[in-house]
């Protein structure tokens, strides 16, 4: 799994110090050619424009247009080599273990009122975010977080992105070449504003003009269109005919043209918002637009994000002109020449009114359907990363988990341990002694259960389930802010499961250790009492508990049934399989920890 990676690592560092030294020499070469040219035009002037001279300075100048141009390609490609080696070591981090060091762990998604993220690790420090994001843009990083959060899909959804992750899952050089254009871009959360402003189509609406609406309004935006070229055309002839009239007119305008940006820089200034911050970003989007829609998709999903993104080259280009021309405004000198003399940011802001008019209703769904897809990139890497994963069959209706081979895709390979599980509409009792994998298991079932809900491989051999909403109790704590102590915020959390309990046919619930943090008699009363209340309204799931008194539950209810992880002891050591067996724990481990670690 890993030799696939070293292979491409190893052709583009071949590629890449081959294009280094050639980087390098390129340099020289197009420096000496630089002072050939100077020279030259130095001759040039000496010699009179001599026809020979003329040659070779014209000689020189195309030589270091071409070095310049070849130089730049180069140095492209040299980023590029860069840009996917970096991207395969990430993916042998995935697979080595060093993906718990990668530094985005999609804090900004972290909600402790979530339903499950914490508790099953899909946000946060060593979370599944962290293991499989390979987003870039902040649509790509918010889809990606939403697909892990909110999986509202139907079953039809879900089979589509299924042959969507599959399909992209197949092509490693594509999804990486996507992956690095789309890096090139970045996320910033002012992309959210951009879109809010390009989305927003209402029209222009400048102080001299009124109602942006009214024939007025029409008439003097006319009017501000055609009257930089009046005064440049006064200015232009007055200057070149010496004729002073026209000079005199020429300026009028173009004071009454400096008072108009005065007057108008507020609204304009508004309307133009974030342009003017977006050259450098824009034109990477055209480039990963351009290369999906080069690209001939089989599925039915990629076909049709592929198809929302039919004219948005064509637009998002002329945005990135309207934006590079309002990249002027780093240099104040020019940026006021312009404005003076052609109304620059009023003409800029005049192009992005005709922009809107045409694309904004479009807008959103292009930069959607980019995120979208870069979220399904990021779920086809997992069978590339990951051992022994498929991609389930998800049913409509029922509380299913028939799974053989389900195992956690954060475990390493090779240090992974799988069960097989059949699981119909019951409430499973999970009993075990410390550390024998309880509550790994149950993670276990509730990350993949979420991956089934998002169209993804999940980490089994085979897996069949229903389209479960999940719920759980884990890593309850207390809160001294609110003086919740961790009885009174786990009794809070129980409460919602029974409350969601009566609402959700859906539902699988995953309590571990119920009611810990109080004493052993009310802790076993008071599970008692919640999983009969849980099975009285037919919901399902599984609660993990060290008090063995509440397996008994199984002789007086069909659908509880119990398991067990459990240890054994080979030379005075303490050796655990993970394997979860059928019927309650015979083991017990505390004493013998206890004494090996010296108390």
């Amino acid at each position: 799994m890993q030799a696939k990676f070293e292979n491409i690592i190893a052709k583009y560092d071949a590629q890449l110090k081959q294009d280094s030294r050639l980087f390098d020499k390129l340099g020289y070469v197009k420096i000496l050619a630089v002072l050939a040219l100077v020279v030259c035009i130095t001759l040039l002037f000496a010699s009179g424009f001599a026809a020979l001279v003329i040659l070779a300075t014209a000689a020189f100048f195309a030589a270091s247009v071409v070095l310049w141009v070849w130089h730049y390609r180069l140095d492209n490609k040299v980023r590029y080599a860069k840009g996917i080696i970096a991207i395969c070591n990430k993916h042998i981090g995935r697979i080595t273990g060093e993906w718990a060091k990668f530094d985005d762990i999609g804090r900004e998604f972290i909600v402790f009122a979530h339903p499950y993220a914490c508790d099953l690790d899909i946000v946060g420090a060593k979370s599944f975010f962290q293991f499989l994001n390979t987003t870039h843009t902040w649509h790509g990083r918010k889809a990606f977080a939403g697909d892990l959060l909110h999986p509202g899909y139907t079953i039809t959804e879900i089979k589509e992105r299924q042959d969507a992750i599959a399909e992209l899952s197949r092509d490693i050089d594509f999804a990486n070449d996507i992956q690095y254009y789309l890096s090139q871009i970045g996320a910033s959360p002012l992309d959210a504003k951009l879109v809010e402003e390009l989305t927003d189509s209402t029209p222009l609406k400048l102080r001299l003009a009124g109602s942006s609406r009214s024939k007025w309004a029409r008439a003097v935006k006319f009017l501000i269109s055609y009257m930089p070229i009046v005064t440049v055309v006064l200015l232009a002839a007055g200057a070149i005919f010496q004729m002073r009239p026209l000079l005199l007119i020429g300026t009028v305008f173009a004071v009454a043209q400096a008072a108009l940006c005065y007057l108008e820089k507020n609204a304009v200034y508004k309307y133009l918002g974030l342009m003017d911050r977006l050259p450098y970003k824009l034109d990477k989007y055209v480039m990963v637009i351009d290369i999906l829609m080069n690209r001939a998709f089989s599925s039915v999903k990629l076909t049709r994000l592929k198809s929302q993104l039919a004219v948005a080259s064509e637009a998002v280009k002329a945005l990135e002109s309207i934006s590079s021309k309002l990249s002027f405004r780093s240099n104040p000198l020019v940026y006021i020449a312009l404005n003076i003399l052609l109304l620059w940011d009023i003409h800029c802001a005049f192009l992005l009114e005709r922009w809107k008019a045409k694309y904004s209703h479009l807008a959103k769904q292009w930069f959607t359907a980019i995120g979208e897809f870069e979220s399904l990139v990021a779920f086809s890497h997992l069978p590339n990363v990951c051992d022994s994963v498929c991609l389930p069959t998800v049913i409509d209706g029922g509380k299913v988990l028939d799974a053989a081979g389900l195992g956690h895709p954060l475990l390493s390979n090779g240090g992974r341990v799988s069960n097989d599980m059949q699981f119909d509409n019951n409430i499973f009792i999970i009993s075990g002694s410390n550390m024998s994998g309880k509550t790994t298991f149950m993670r276990t079932v509730g990350v993949n259960l979420v991956l089934a809900r998002t169209g993804s491989f999940v980490c089994a051999s085979e897996m069949t389930c229903s389209r479960f909403d999940i719920i759980t109790s884990m890593r309850i704590a207390d809160d001294l802010n609110q003086g919740v102590s961790t009885f009174y915020a786990e009794l809070t959390r129980v409460k919602l499961i029974l409350d969601m309990a009566k609402e959700n046919p859906h539902l699988i619930f995953l309590i571990d250790e119920i009611f810990k943090g109080t004493n052993s008699v009310d802790r076993l009363a008071g599970a008692d009492a919640v999983i009969f209340k849980l099975e009285q309204l037919n919901a399902a799931g599984m609660v993990t508990t060290h008090d063995l008194e509440l397996c008994k539950l199984a002789d007086l209810h069909d659908r509880i049934v119990n398991y067990n992880f459990c240890e054994n002891y080979q030379d005075g050591k303490i050796h655990f399989d993970y394997i979860m067996r059928k019927g309650q724990s015979r083991t017990t481990n505390a004493r013998f920890l206890m004494e090996m670690v010296g108390i």
